[in-house]
């Protein structure tokens, strides 16, 4: 199949070369031309202007837009909406406010267009190991993109199977899953963001913890001056909470054990924030989500050790950077 992607940063250039491994065409834009050039040089076709970038793609046409949630997808799609015709298809990918998917899903469909939104997980790793995908939309449209989903999922790897899952969708085995009509896929996306905060923040306290077992506080026969690297690689290897976060924590300490390089001041991107208001719309009580989005506003004002461990597992996965001291 073909596609169009607007937007080759962290992801969305490396999503344009998985599906370009797997034998789909693309076509690209955005405004940093380099960007452009180096993914026409691998077999793109590359443009300079969104008007070229819609009479490029084939009808009915898939235009994928993988930008910064806000101002600017919001004015991209607009722009797009007036390129496109009845039958087109536009992607959202990045991390958008369900309820902002909503309202323009809405919008769209008065003009015959598609409207599906994509949660998309997998960070700046996604080009090997494949990208989660959480979709939502009407299900004759995503079914039709079914090609362009499946080569970006992982697949089912090694991971065994679940037992009693017969007779359910086998895509959900794949890595990506049509979680209901347009919104579902980033309020699922949201949610699975909100819980990582939690876990990340969890693994973090653990690791100030065993840090901190030998201060001269604590009585000389109950100080411990541990390995955390060692701990973190022994942790994922048969013990009852291994993940890629774990992976990833253990990858940091071994190359710098006190992780310096890091000054523990974590952003937060936005799905943590509305996973609370869901929760509290929904009368839900989430003491450790909204814990862990509380602990990366604190991290802005005084730095632990917990917070240098998020902001390695951030770099880890995602490419985050720690933004620049004030001089």
């Amino acid at each position: 199949m073909q596609l169009g992607m607007i937007g080759l940063g962290r992801m969305g250039g490396n999503i344009v070369r998985r599906l370009m491994k797997h034998g789909h065409t693309t076509v690209v834009y955005d405004k940093d031309e380099k960007a452009v050039a180096g993914l026409a040089a691998d077999g793109a076709a590359g443009v300079g202007a969104l008007e070229d970038f819609v009479r490029k793609l084939e009808k009915p046409r898939t235009a994928w837009v993988m930008l910064p949630a806000g101002r600017i997808t919001e004015e991209t799609i607009e722009t797009l909406a007036r390129l496109m015709e009845a039958g087109d298809v536009i992607i959202d990918g990045g991390n958008t406010f369900w309820q902002d998917d909503v309202r323009r899903g809405k919008r769209l469909k008065a003009s015959g267009i598609h409207y599906v939104d994509v949660g998309t997980s997998g960070g700046i790793w996604g080009i090997e190991r494949g990208y989660c995908m959480m979709i939502g939309g009407d299900k004759a449209v995503v079914d039709r993109l079914d090609p362009i989903f499946k080569a970006l999922a992982p697949g089912a790897g090694d991971i065994p199977k679940t037992p009693h899952r017969d007779g359910r969708d086998p895509r959900v085995e794949q890595g990506y899953i049509h979680a209901g009509p347009v919104g579902a896929g980033h309020f699922v996306k949201m949610v699975h963001n909100g819980i990582e905060y939690g876990l990340m923040q969890a693994y973090a306290e653990g690791f100030d913890i065993l840090k901190n077992a030998n201060i001269e506080a604590l009585p000389a026969d109950h100080r411990f001056d541990l390995d955390i690297a060692d701990i973190a690689e022994v942790w994922r290897r048969g013990s009852v909470i291994p993940s890629w976060l774990l992976d990833l924590t253990a990858s940091a300490l071994a190359e710098n054990h006190d992780l310096d390089n890091y000054s523990g001041f974590v952003e937060d991107s936005g799905e943590g924030r509305w996973t609370v208001n869901a929760a509290v719309d929904e009368a839900v009580p989430a003491e450790v989500l909204t814990a862990a989005l509380f602990a990366r506003f604190r991290s802005r004002k005084q730095h632990t050790f917990a917070e240098k461990i998020l902001s390695a597992m951030r770099a880890g996965f995602g490419g985050h950077r720690e933004p620049k001291k004030p001089a």
